[in-house]
C-alpha cells in the first residue's frame, strides 16, 4: 500500500496504530499474496493522494471497489482511462449530469478530473477480491473510512456530501457540522436509479451551495479522452 504522505496523515495517522488497523493490514496483505485483489495495492489510497484534506469540497461516498479486471484504481465510481466499458452506475451518473447540468456523455469513466478539484471519491471499503463484490466488508475498512468521514466533518468550511444509496445514507448521522450540506438519494445502480436518483439534481445543488458560500464550484464535465 502506497503510504499517505500529505495532510491526511495528521488527521488519520492515529488509525494506523490501532489494533483493528493492524488486523486489517495483515488481512489485506495476505489477500494480495494469495488472490487477485482490486485495486492494485499501490492504488488503494489514491483518493487521498489526489485530494488532500485541505482541498476537499465534496465527499462522494461509494461502497466497495469495482471487482472486474482493469476497472478499480482507488477512486469511487471511477474506472481506468483505457477501460472502454463504463459501468452501469456511472452511466446513470452521467445521465443525471446531462439532465441536470447539460454535460455531454464522455467516452470514458476516469473521474480524476473531479478528484483534482476537491471531490473526495471515497469508498467505505477500499479493497475487494476479483469478481466477489463486498468480499472485504467487515474486515476493518469501515472503521478506517468512518475516521476519514469524521475528519472531513471536522473541517471548518463549507463541504458537500453526496450520499447515494442506503449504506451511504446511514453515514449522515455522523455529519454534524452546520457549515456542511448533506444530499441523499437512491443509488445510481440500474436497480434503484429510477427511485429518485434520476432528477435529484445533486450536481447543481452542490455547485449552488459552494457558490453561495464563496467556494469555486466543481466543473463536473469529464472530458473525452
Amino acid at each position: 500500500m502506497a503510504a499517505i504522505d500529505n495532510d491526511w496523515l495528521d488527521a488519520i495517522s492515529g488509525e494506523f496504530h490501532k489494533p483493528y488497523y493492524r488486523d486489517l493490514f495483515n488481512f489485506v496483505k495476505d489477500e494480495y499474496s494469495k488472490a487477485v485483489i482490486y485495486p492494485p495495492a499501490d492504488d488503494i489510497f489514491n483518493a487521498f493522494h489526489f485530494t488532500p484534506l485541505s482541498k476537499v469540497k465534496v465527499l462522494l461516498l461509494g461502497q466497495d471497489p469495482y471487482h472486474n479486471v482493469n476497472q478499480a484504481h482507488g477512486l469511487s465510481f471511477s474506472v481506468l482511462p483505457d477501460q472502454k466499458e463504463i459501468p452501469p452506475s456511472l452511466q446513470n451518473i452521467y445521465k443525471e449530469l446531462h439532465d441536470d447540468l447539460g454535460c455531454y456523455i464522455p467516452n470514458n469513466g476516469y473521474l480524476k478530473h473531479w478528484a483534482d478539484q476537491g471531490v473526495l471519491l471515497l469508498n467505505t471499503v477500499l479493497t475487494v477480491r476479483a469478481h466477489q463484490a463486498n468480499s472485504h466488508q467487515g474486515r476493518g475498512w469501515e472503521q478506517f473510512t468512518d475516521a476519514v468521514i469524521q475528519a472531513v466533518n471536522a473541517q471548518d468550511r463549507p463541504i458537500v456530501y453526496l450520499l447515494w444509496g442506503a449504506p451511504a445514507g446511514r453515514k449522515a448521522a455522523m455529519l454534524t457540522n452546520p457549515k456542511h450540506l448533506v444530499l441523499k438519494a437512491p443509488h445510481p445502480s440500474p436497480l434503484s436509479a429510477y427511485r429518485g436518483f434520476f432528477g435529484c439534481r445533486h450536481f447543481s445543488k452542490c455547485n449552488e451551495f459552494l457558490k453561495a458560500n464563496g467556494v469555486e464550484p466543481i466543473d463536473w464535465q469529464i472530458p473525452n479522452i
